[in-house]
């Protein structure tokens, strides 16, 4: 029967085959490796030709110009996305990019319309497309603005959107259109805190509820709002037994809207208990309406 040799007894011969074996291995493995980098290589450049190739700055501008008069705009878009890409410092790249904005916010791609409008003004923010850029920003917000039952942080961001318009360019040819849209934002912006605010009084949460109809009152005293969030300050206010600022409350609204059904409620409230409207000038509520010409 043969003896089976400890590993150390093996023979030299063994040992040069285990190693021959052993580079033979290393040399496949580095034979491999090359070959996959050269593919890689050749795949990349194979890519590249693809995405650039060599088609002029003006003829991909002309071709998105075809496709959005055609009604194309999501193709449209691509071809001016290449325009920048493959001629970045080109005459075209420029208008490239406030066409890729439009055409994606009018095919109702907006987060890629916002993405194209920032970088624009971003890159070029003196020139006069600019106004049209920041006012595409806020139009593609404005578009998602959900339900007031919902989550309002598209509205805010459409708001400041559009006042960034107004700010910065006030003489532009969409500062009045943004206007509209940033009353329109703060209406619903406002009407999100008097649902919640309704909420918390429907279930005698006064506190809470008083939260929410002083922002109306402090923030947006010049929306379709304002009437109700003080006949709700009212009814807080008297059910905390809180009567002066209920008092006070229901004068602010009888002084600015004397012919509101809401002060009619605010004003049968009171009496009912025996008050009448009375505004203290100590109260936040006067001081909130101090100098905004509504009182």
């Amino acid at each position: 029967m043969e003896t089976m040799r400890h590993p150390r007894h093996r023979s030299i011969s063994a040992e040069r085959g285990i190693s021959a074996d052993r580079a033979g291995v290393r040399r496949a493995a580095r034979t491999a490796t090359a070959l996959i980098a050269a593919a890689l290589i050749a795949g990349a450049c194979s890519t590249k030709e693809e995405e650039f190739d060599g088609t002029p700055a003006d003829q991909l501008y002309n071709q998105g110009l075809a496709l959005t008069n055609s009604g194309k705009y999501s193709k449209a878009a691509q071809q001016f996305d290449k325009v920048e890409k493959e001629h970045p410092y080109s005459r075209y790249s420029q208008k490239a990019l406030i066409m890729a904005a439009y055409t994606n916010y009018t095919s109702g791609k907006f987060d890629d319309a916002i993405i194209a409008a920032r970088r624009y003004a971003t890159l070029h923010p003196t020139d006069p497309d600019t106004a049209y850029a920041l006012y595409i920003i806020g139009q593609s917000y404005f578009k998602q603005i959900p339900d007031v039952t919902r989550d309002q942080k598209m509205t805010e961001k459409a708001l400041a959107a559009m006042q960034e318009v107004v700010t910065r360019f006030p003489e532009s040819e969409y500062a009045d259109d943004a206007n509209r849209k940033i009353n329109i934002t703060r209406d619903q912006l406002a009407g999100k805190e008097m649902e919640v605010g309704r909420y918390y009084l429907a279930r005698r949460n006064y506190i809470a509820a008083i939260n929410r109809f002083r922002v109306v009152v402090t923030k947006y005293q010049t929306t379709r709002h304002i009437e109700e969030a003080l006949a709700r300050l009212t009814e807080s206010y008297y059910s905390l037994g809180v009567v002066s600022e209920a008092q006070t409350a229901a004068a602010v609204l009888g002084h600015n809207f004397p012919d509101s059904e809401w002060y009619k409620d605010a004003y049968t409230l009171l009496r009912e208990g025996g008050y009448k409207p009375d505004e203290d000038k100590a109260s936040w509520i006067s001081k909130a309406f101090s100098g905004t010409g509504l009182i």
